[in-house]
């Protein structure tokens, strides 16, 4: 049988999507080719306006796999807003290479739209989101909601669920089980081995700069300091635990000066710079417990957790975090608290300071070995399997 050709849809190299699209390249059924809509990056730099940071991941991002950029007309390109990847030539260039099947990630874009309207009926149509149903909304609101996505939908064919959240939101969009699959949502867990303890030999160089001694423990927050993420709320459960702990921040943001500011003197409290992705499996090894408090909106997943539990560390997840359902095992990886709720944040991190390193240590160890189901290699293989299973229904009702 011929490979299908899939064309993939997508706004700009990310680096926990091109792993997965190098896999994808090596299936025996499909030949994968990335249509990038966000032209301006070809470079591979841009304005992180979370951060506040130009961004250039240090980790190759279009080698192993055939991507073709397709130039974005917006006045004002960029991700942060609908009109701002707009294509003309996008299905005319998907059309003129031969696609046997298209799959979209993310639809609120006006050209990711146009194309999964212009491709449904005639060539399958996959989707690719991590949506879920997590934040609250009026109920006027939600019904309003479900209004206009369940009229997107209808121009899916099929929709790739990353986890369990994700997939009751396709549900409550009325979509049936037979018309959604499974992929995990993943990052390259290789990329957070540490065979020749490279990288916790660097954890170990901070945490001596920071004048934190071995036998501490430490807790690290990485990400962006913003309000989504809720790092307040796990400086305040830190202080209100009054461990013998360290909380080291990584990242930068908007709330950083205030974060400072409410930390005062206190020398337990640390914060460290943004840090690129060759350095991220150093930046989880610098801590003894990994904490995820984010409140919302729009915390989908939290792929620092699945970066964490690679690193071989437990994690604490807030609630609203999209993927801390699938991923945490209370007690044995980690721990799931009621976001925005400081005092149970609060008493699970007094709790995880008196196991200590070893146990932590040792859930750490379950950790990574329960993300290893949470792979690319995994992510790559079902969504082969996805396209070839469905392309052959098409072809035989066509």
């Amino acid at each position: 049988m011929n490979k299908i050709k899939l064309a993939i849809i997508t706004t700009h190299p990310i680096q926990y999507y091109a792993p997965v699209f190098r896999k994808l390249q090596q299936s025996q059924t499909i030949t994968p080719r990335v249509f990038y809509t966000w032209s301006q990056t070809e470079s591979g730099d841009f304005y992180d306006r979370e951060f506040g940071v130009n961004v250039g991941w240090d980790v190759p991002l279009l080698t192993g796999y055939d991507y073709q950029f397709v130039q974005n007309t917006a006045s004002k390109p960029g991700t942060h807003h609908f009109f701002g990847i707009r294509n003309p030539e996008l299905t005319e260039a998907i059309t003129a290479w031969g696609a046997d099947a298209v799959l979209v990630y993310g639809w609120n874009k006006v050209s990711h739209l146009q194309a999964l309207r212009y491709f449904k009926g005639r060539i399958p149509v996959f989707f690719r989101g991590d949506s879920n149903l997590l934040d609250p909304r009026s109920p006027l609101r939600n019904h309003l909601r479900r209004l206009f996505l369940s009229w997107i939908y209808r121009h899916v064919d099929v929709a790739i669920s990353v986890g369990e959240n994700n997939r009751d939101y396709y549900r409550w969009l009325g979509m049936p089980d037979s018309h959604i699959a499974f992929a995990p949502h993943c990052i390259n867990n290789e990329h957070f081995d540490d065979p020749d303890s490279r990288h916790q030999h660097q954890a170990n160089q901070w945490r001596s700069q920071l004048g934190i001694k071995t036998t501490d423990l430490v807790i690290v927050f990485a990400g962006k300091l913003i309000p989504k993420k809720d790092p307040a709320l796990l400086l305040k459960a830190f202080i209100k635990a009054n461990t013998t702990a360290h909380l080291v921040f990584f990242g930068n943001g908007e709330l950083e000066a205030e974060l400072r500011n409410m930390s005062g003197s206190n020398p337990r409290i640390h914060f460290m710079p943004f840090q690129n992705q060759s350095l991220m499996p150093a930046v989880y090894r610098t801590g003894d417990l990994f904490v995820l408090p984010s409140c919302g909106p729009g915390e989908t997943w939290g792929l620092a957790l699945n970066e964490a539990m690679a690193s071989h560390r437990p994690v604490i997840a807030s609630s609203m975090a999209g993927g801390a359902r699938d991923l945490v095992q209370s007690d044995r990886n980690g721990w799931m608290f009621s976001a925005g709720n400081v005092n149970q944040l609060s008493e699970l991190i007094h709790a995880a300071s008196l196991l200590g390193k070893e146990k932590l240590q040792e859930m750490g160890t379950n950790a990574s070995i329960f993300i290893q189901n949470w792979s690319t290699d995994a992510s790559a293989a079902n969504t082969a399997d996805i396209v070839t299973r469905y392309c052959k229904q098409f072809s035989r009702t066509d």
